[in-house]
Protein backbone atom coordinates (compact mmCIF):
# COMPACT_ATOMS: atom_id res chain seq x y z
CA UNK A 1 0.00 0.00 0.00
CA UNK A 2 1.00 3.49 -1.25
CA UNK A 3 0.21 6.32 1.46
CA UNK A 4 -0.57 9.71 0.29
CA UNK A 5 -0.18 13.17 2.51
CA UNK A 6 -1.99 16.00 0.71
CA UNK A 7 -1.59 18.76 3.79
CA UNK A 8 -3.64 21.47 1.22
CA UNK A 9 -5.73 19.64 -1.03
CA UNK A 10 -8.64 21.26 -3.09
CA UNK A 11 -12.02 20.97 -5.39
CA UNK A 12 -10.48 21.06 -8.76
CA UNK A 13 -13.28 22.60 -11.17
CA UNK A 14 -11.68 22.08 -15.09
CA UNK A 15 -13.38 23.71 -17.71
CA UNK A 16 -12.70 23.47 -21.37
CA UNK A 17 -13.08 26.96 -23.47
CA UNK A 18 -12.61 27.83 -26.73
CA UNK A 19 -10.31 30.76 -25.84
CA UNK A 20 -9.72 33.21 -23.28
CA UNK A 21 -10.90 36.78 -23.49
CA UNK A 22 -10.50 39.05 -20.34
CA UNK A 23 -13.37 41.01 -19.29
CA UNK A 24 -15.73 39.15 -21.83
CA UNK A 25 -18.70 36.64 -20.74
CA UNK A 26 -16.96 33.08 -21.78
CA UNK A 27 -19.40 30.07 -22.08
CA UNK A 28 -17.56 26.61 -21.05
CA UNK A 29 -17.56 23.82 -23.53
CA UNK A 30 -17.36 21.53 -20.73
CA UNK A 31 -16.82 21.25 -17.06
CA UNK A 32 -15.28 18.95 -14.77
CA UNK A 33 -15.21 18.36 -11.22
CA UNK A 34 -12.29 16.40 -9.49
CA UNK A 35 -10.91 16.08 -5.96
CA UNK A 36 -7.35 17.63 -6.20
CA UNK A 37 -4.25 18.26 -4.90
CA UNK A 38 -0.99 16.16 -5.41
CA UNK A 39 -1.05 13.70 -2.74
CA UNK A 40 -4.90 13.15 -3.70
CA UNK A 41 -3.94 12.96 -7.62
CA UNK A 42 -1.15 10.02 -6.95
CA UNK A 43 -3.78 8.11 -4.93
CA UNK A 44 -6.37 8.35 -7.50
CA UNK A 45 -4.09 7.48 -10.31
CA UNK A 46 -2.48 4.59 -8.37
CA UNK A 47 -6.33 3.30 -7.56
CA UNK A 48 -6.94 3.67 -11.11
CA UNK A 49 -4.38 1.29 -11.99
CA UNK A 50 -4.83 -1.26 -9.61
CA UNK A 51 -2.36 -0.16 -7.21
CA UNK A 52 -3.53 0.08 -3.30
CA UNK A 53 -3.18 3.53 -1.83
CA UNK A 54 -4.58 5.46 0.55
CA UNK A 55 -4.97 9.12 1.57
CA UNK A 56 -4.34 11.76 4.57
CA UNK A 57 -5.53 15.28 4.58
CA UNK A 58 -7.41 17.52 6.35
CA UNK A 59 -10.75 18.68 5.54
CA UNK A 60 -13.22 21.48 6.41
CA UNK A 61 -16.36 22.88 5.76
CA UNK A 62 -18.79 22.37 2.86
CA UNK A 63 -15.98 22.49 0.30
CA UNK A 64 -14.09 19.59 2.67
CA UNK A 65 -17.12 17.41 2.77
CA UNK A 66 -17.50 17.45 -1.10
CA UNK A 67 -14.08 16.63 -1.74
CA UNK A 68 -14.56 13.60 0.80
CA UNK A 69 -17.91 12.51 -0.94
CA UNK A 70 -16.30 12.54 -4.14
CA UNK A 71 -13.16 10.71 -3.15
CA UNK A 72 -15.53 7.87 -1.55
CA UNK A 73 -17.30 7.72 -4.59
CA UNK A 74 -13.69 6.84 -6.57
CA UNK A 75 -13.44 4.47 -4.19
CA UNK A 76 -10.84 5.97 -2.70
CA UNK A 77 -9.83 4.59 1.19
CA UNK A 78 -9.53 7.82 3.31
CA UNK A 79 -8.32 9.47 6.34
CA UNK A 80 -9.75 12.57 6.56
CA UNK A 81 -8.75 14.98 9.85
CA UNK A 82 -11.09 17.50 10.47
CA UNK A 83 -10.23 21.23 10.51
CA UNK A 84 -11.69 24.82 11.22
CA UNK A 85 -10.87 26.24 7.63
CA UNK A 86 -12.74 25.81 4.77
CA UNK A 87 -11.16 23.43 1.60
CA UNK A 88 -10.42 25.63 -1.09
CA UNK A 89 -11.10 25.25 -4.53
CA UNK A 90 -9.62 25.77 -7.76
CA UNK A 91 -10.05 26.58 -11.21
CA UNK A 92 -8.63 25.15 -14.34
CA UNK A 93 -9.65 26.89 -17.99
CA UNK A 94 -8.21 24.74 -21.05
CA UNK A 95 -8.05 25.60 -24.18
CA UNK A 96 -7.99 23.79 -27.67
CA UNK A 97 -4.24 24.54 -28.29
CA UNK A 98 -3.39 22.83 -24.82
CA UNK A 99 -2.98 26.28 -23.26
CA UNK A 100 -3.89 26.04 -19.47
CA UNK A 101 -4.28 28.97 -16.86
CA UNK A 102 -5.52 27.87 -13.62
CA UNK A 103 -6.60 29.72 -10.83
CA UNK A 104 -5.80 28.42 -6.85
CA UNK A 105 -7.14 29.81 -3.76
CA UNK A 106 -4.26 29.70 -0.86
CA UNK A 107 -6.04 27.43 1.31
CA UNK A 108 -7.36 27.39 4.97
CA UNK A 109 -4.96 27.77 7.61
CA UNK A 110 -3.83 25.19 9.38
CA UNK A 111 -3.42 25.39 13.09
CA UNK A 112 -0.45 23.76 15.44
CA UNK A 113 -3.27 21.13 16.46
CA UNK A 114 -4.91 20.37 13.17
CA UNK A 115 -1.02 19.55 11.85
CA UNK A 116 -0.55 17.71 14.75
CA UNK A 117 -3.45 15.61 14.23
CA UNK A 118 -2.70 14.84 10.68
CA UNK A 119 0.68 13.92 11.43
CA UNK A 120 -0.52 11.60 14.35
CA UNK A 121 -2.92 9.97 11.44
CA UNK A 122 0.51 9.83 9.13
CA UNK A 123 2.59 8.15 11.35
CA UNK A 124 -0.13 5.86 12.91
CA UNK A 125 -0.66 4.85 9.27
CA UNK A 126 2.78 4.42 7.44
CA UNK A 127 3.35 1.41 9.31
CA UNK A 128 1.67 -0.34 6.58
CA UNK A 129 2.75 1.83 3.70
CA UNK A 130 5.40 0.35 0.97
CA UNK A 131 5.47 4.45 0.34
CA UNK A 132 4.50 7.37 2.40
CA UNK A 133 4.23 10.14 -0.99
CA UNK A 134 3.67 13.76 0.49
CA UNK A 135 2.46 16.01 -1.69
CA UNK A 136 1.56 19.89 -2.75
CA UNK A 137 1.78 22.99 -1.76
CA UNK A 138 1.70 23.99 2.37
CA UNK A 139 -1.24 25.54 3.68
CA UNK A 140 -0.95 28.72 5.54
CA UNK A 141 0.02 28.50 9.04
CA UNK A 142 2.95 25.52 8.36
CA UNK A 143 6.51 26.60 8.06
CA UNK A 144 9.24 24.64 6.28
CA UNK A 145 10.91 23.55 9.19
CA UNK A 146 7.45 21.76 10.60
CA UNK A 147 7.31 19.83 7.55
CA UNK A 148 10.44 19.25 7.77
CA UNK A 149 10.49 17.87 11.46
CA UNK A 150 7.48 15.69 9.56
CA UNK A 151 9.94 14.17 7.21
CA UNK A 152 12.33 13.46 9.36
CA UNK A 153 9.98 11.77 11.91
CA UNK A 154 8.92 9.45 8.93
CA UNK A 155 12.68 8.57 7.89
CA UNK A 156 13.59 8.23 11.55
CA UNK A 157 10.82 5.36 11.32
CA UNK A 158 12.08 3.77 8.52
CA UNK A 159 9.53 4.44 5.86
CA UNK A 160 10.56 5.32 2.61
CA UNK A 161 9.44 8.59 1.48
CA UNK A 162 8.74 10.43 -1.65
CA UNK A 163 8.19 14.56 -1.37
CA UNK A 164 6.43 16.41 -4.30
CA UNK A 165 6.30 19.95 -2.91
CA UNK A 166 8.37 23.27 -3.32
CA UNK A 167 10.38 26.38 -1.60
CA UNK A 168 11.51 25.83 2.03
CA UNK A 169 9.73 22.88 2.05
CA UNK A 170 11.70 20.98 -0.91
CA UNK A 171 15.20 21.69 1.04
CA UNK A 172 13.78 20.77 4.43
CA UNK A 173 12.30 17.63 2.51
CA UNK A 174 15.75 16.87 0.90
CA UNK A 175 18.04 17.71 4.31
CA UNK A 176 15.29 15.44 6.61
CA UNK A 177 16.50 12.17 4.02
CA UNK A 178 13.39 11.86 2.27
CA UNK A 179 13.89 8.63 -0.49
CA UNK A 180 12.95 10.52 -3.49
CA UNK A 181 12.11 14.37 -4.62
CA UNK A 182 9.93 15.07 -7.57
CA UNK A 183 10.37 19.26 -7.96
CA UNK A 184 9.17 20.28 -11.46
CA UNK A 185 11.30 22.25 -13.58
CA UNK A 186 10.23 25.67 -11.68
CA UNK A 187 10.82 23.98 -8.29
CA UNK A 188 14.05 22.92 -8.76
CA UNK A 189 15.49 25.98 -10.17
CA UNK A 190 13.94 27.71 -7.17
CA UNK A 191 15.51 25.61 -4.44
CA UNK A 192 19.41 25.98 -6.40
CA UNK A 193 18.39 29.56 -7.48
CA UNK A 194 19.50 29.47 -10.73
CA UNK A 195 17.78 29.21 -14.27
CA UNK A 196 17.45 25.96 -15.79
CA UNK A 197 18.48 26.44 -19.41
CA UNK A 198 19.81 22.77 -20.52
CA UNK A 199 19.52 18.58 -19.20
CA UNK A 200 22.84 19.43 -17.72
CA UNK A 201 21.73 21.96 -15.23
CA UNK A 202 19.02 20.22 -14.48
CA UNK A 203 21.01 17.03 -13.69
CA UNK A 204 23.77 19.91 -11.45
CA UNK A 205 20.63 20.89 -9.69
CA UNK A 206 19.54 17.76 -8.97
CA UNK A 207 22.93 16.77 -7.78
CA UNK A 208 22.69 19.28 -5.27
CA UNK A 209 19.40 18.14 -4.01
CA UNK A 210 21.10 14.80 -3.70
CA UNK A 211 24.14 16.55 -1.49
CA UNK A 212 21.72 17.82 0.42
CA UNK A 213 20.66 15.12 1.67
CA UNK A 214 17.85 13.11 -0.89
CA UNK A 215 18.41 9.94 -1.86
CA UNK A 216 16.79 10.40 -5.53
CA UNK A 217 15.43 13.10 -7.32
CA UNK A 218 12.76 13.02 -10.48
CA UNK A 219 12.48 15.86 -12.01
CA UNK A 220 9.29 16.56 -14.45
CA UNK A 221 10.45 19.03 -17.17
CA UNK A 222 6.67 19.01 -19.34
CA UNK A 223 7.32 18.65 -22.95
CA UNK A 224 11.30 17.89 -22.28
CA UNK A 225 10.10 14.88 -20.47
CA UNK A 226 11.59 14.25 -17.13
CA UNK A 227 15.27 13.58 -15.68
CA UNK A 228 16.46 10.83 -13.08
CA UNK A 229 18.94 11.34 -10.91
CA UNK A 230 20.12 8.42 -8.07
CA UNK A 231 23.02 6.24 -7.11
CA UNK A 232 23.18 4.69 -10.12
CA UNK A 233 23.45 7.80 -12.91
CA UNK A 234 21.10 9.89 -14.82
CA UNK A 235 18.45 8.20 -17.14
CA UNK A 236 16.56 11.24 -19.52
CA UNK A 237 13.15 10.39 -21.12
CA UNK A 238 9.94 11.90 -22.30
CA UNK A 239 6.63 10.63 -23.84
CA UNK A 240 5.44 13.26 -26.61
CA UNK A 241 1.37 13.56 -26.54
CA UNK A 242 0.21 14.85 -30.05
CA UNK A 243 -3.47 16.16 -28.78
CA UNK A 244 -2.87 17.42 -24.92
CA UNK A 245 -5.66 18.80 -23.64
CA UNK A 246 -4.71 19.09 -19.64
CA UNK A 247 -1.78 19.59 -17.74
CA UNK A 248 -3.38 19.71 -14.49
CA UNK A 249 -2.06 16.46 -12.55
CA UNK A 250 0.04 14.92 -15.02
CA UNK A 251 3.41 15.36 -12.71
CA UNK A 252 1.38 13.27 -10.20
CA UNK A 253 0.54 10.92 -12.82
CA UNK A 254 4.50 10.23 -13.47
CA UNK A 255 5.07 10.29 -9.93
CA UNK A 256 2.35 7.64 -9.09
CA UNK A 257 3.88 5.51 -12.48
CA UNK A 258 7.27 5.53 -11.15
CA UNK A 259 6.78 4.55 -7.75
CA UNK A 260 3.99 1.73 -8.89
CA UNK A 261 6.64 0.77 -11.14
CA UNK A 262 9.02 0.02 -8.27
CA UNK A 263 10.32 3.78 -8.24
CA UNK A 264 14.00 3.00 -9.30
CA UNK A 265 15.72 3.20 -12.68
CA UNK A 266 15.02 3.16 -16.43
CA UNK A 267 12.15 1.06 -16.29
CA UNK A 268 10.14 2.69 -13.58
CA UNK A 269 10.60 5.87 -15.32
CA UNK A 270 9.71 4.91 -18.73
CA UNK A 271 5.87 3.52 -16.47
CA UNK A 272 6.44 7.02 -14.89
CA UNK A 273 6.81 8.86 -18.58
CA UNK A 274 3.76 6.85 -20.19
CA UNK A 275 1.24 7.50 -16.87
CA UNK A 276 2.15 11.22 -17.06
CA UNK A 277 1.50 11.49 -21.26
CA UNK A 278 -1.67 9.93 -20.44
CA UNK A 279 -3.38 12.50 -17.97
CA UNK A 280 -1.66 15.09 -20.36
CA UNK A 281 -4.65 13.43 -23.02
CA UNK A 282 -7.24 13.85 -20.70
CA UNK A 283 -9.81 16.61 -19.59
CA UNK A 284 -8.99 18.55 -16.52
CA UNK A 285 -7.27 16.85 -13.66
CA UNK A 286 -9.02 13.27 -14.58
CA UNK A 287 -6.14 10.20 -13.75
CA UNK A 288 -5.58 7.90 -16.52
CA UNK A 289 -6.31 4.20 -16.03
CA UNK A 290 -4.89 0.84 -17.90
CA UNK A 291 -6.75 1.53 -21.20
CA UNK A 292 -5.24 5.44 -21.18
CA UNK A 293 -1.92 4.10 -21.24
CA UNK A 294 0.02 3.90 -24.69
CA UNK A 295 3.94 2.75 -23.38
CA UNK A 296 5.26 2.56 -27.11
CA UNK A 297 5.73 6.95 -27.40
CA UNK A 298 8.12 6.54 -25.13
CA UNK A 299 11.79 7.31 -25.51
CA UNK A 300 14.47 7.00 -22.95
CA UNK A 301 17.95 8.17 -22.90
CA UNK A 302 20.48 6.21 -20.71
CA UNK A 303 23.28 8.35 -22.33
CA UNK A 304 21.42 11.86 -22.61
CA UNK A 305 22.95 14.99 -24.24
CA UNK A 306 23.44 17.35 -21.29
CA UNK A 307 24.00 20.10 -23.63
CA UNK A 308 20.84 20.08 -25.16
CA UNK A 309 18.55 23.03 -24.38
CA UNK A 310 15.11 22.88 -22.36
CA UNK A 311 12.32 24.14 -24.33
CA UNK A 312 11.66 27.77 -23.56
CA UNK A 313 9.09 28.21 -20.56
CA UNK A 314 5.74 29.65 -21.56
Amino acid sequence: MILTVTLNPSLDRAMEIDSLARGAVIRAASAHLDPGGKGVNVSRALLANGVPSRAVLPSGGDEGAQLVHLLQAEGVDLIAVPIAGRTRSNITLAEPDGTVTKINESGPVLTATEFAAVTEAVLTAAGAARWVVACGSLPPGLSGPAFGELCARLVAAGVRLAVDTSGPALRAAAEAGAALLKPNREELAEAVGTPLRSLGDVVDAATRLRDWGAGAVLASLGADGAVLVDSDGVVVGESPVAQPKSTVGAGDALLAGFLAAGARGADALAEGLAWGAAAVSLPGSRMPGPDDLIRNTVRLHPRPDLVRPLLPQG
